[in-house]
């Protein structure tokens, strides 16, 4: 989790502006050393007034705030480089933990582009964000059922969280994306894995 880390500076990586339907957005930031995918789920548990705040705000408007890799910095200090794509995320479920922190789990719902981002007084990160195509979905073949079996055993684990998963085990896409984040990879290696599924125009700099 993210440790108390009160700064000012200002980290910022500018991109030209790409062609989209969608303005570009304001999103506030979770900056993590943690992937976050499309449909996968992320518990935090959360005690710094700024993300406090930030879920707050969040889950009163139903609105998303983005999960982004730490590229240089640390969850506890200063955060000097983020990762360029990150996921947003809508919290699905919250509890008060025994140990008196704010537990919350979150799903992840759509890739976007980080253009440009700024740590405010309180030390809130916020990002100029492009959001990026929903992956089309793309149905299975019989040749990977086999893995589906697998994958459907191993999310039974679960327990009750798995409710939240709203699984689509006919989309290659979601069933990708769930294998990604069980495979024992870095997290350098599951960004490359979010990155690579950005459609080849989306994905220019």
């Amino acid at each position: 989790m993210i440790g108390c880390s009160r700064h000012s500076e200002r980290v910022s990586t500018e991109f030209p502006m790409l062609g989209t339907a969608e303005p570009p957005a304001l999103l506030p930031l979770f900056p993590l050393r943690t992937v976050l995918f499309p449909g996968g789920l992320l518990p935090l548990r959360l005690f710094e007034p700024r993300y406090l705040d930030m879920i707050g705000q969040c889950m009163r408007t139903a609105s998303p705030f983005g999960v982004i890799l730490i590229v240089a910095g640390g969850e506890t200090g200063p955060v000097t480089a983020l990762a360029h794509i990150g996921t947003s995320a809508q919290v699905v479920d919250f509890e008060q933990r025994a140990d008196g922190l704010l537990g919350i789990l979150c799903r992840g719902i759509r890739r976007f582009r980080l253009h440009g981002s700024e740590v405010r007084a309180d030390g809130l990160h916020v990002g100029q964000v492009e959001w990026l195509p929903v992956a089309a979905s793309v149905p299975l073949t019989a040749k990977d059922q086999p893995l589906v079996a697998v994958l459907r055993k191993v999310l039974v684990k679960m327990g009750e969280t798995g409710r939240f998963l709203e699984p689509r085990y006919e989309d290659a896409d979601w069933v990708s994306n769930r294998i990604a984040e069980l495979l024992p990879l870095q997290a350098e290696q599951q960004q490359l894995l979010l990155e690579s599924k950005i459609p080849p125009r989306a994905s220019r700099v």
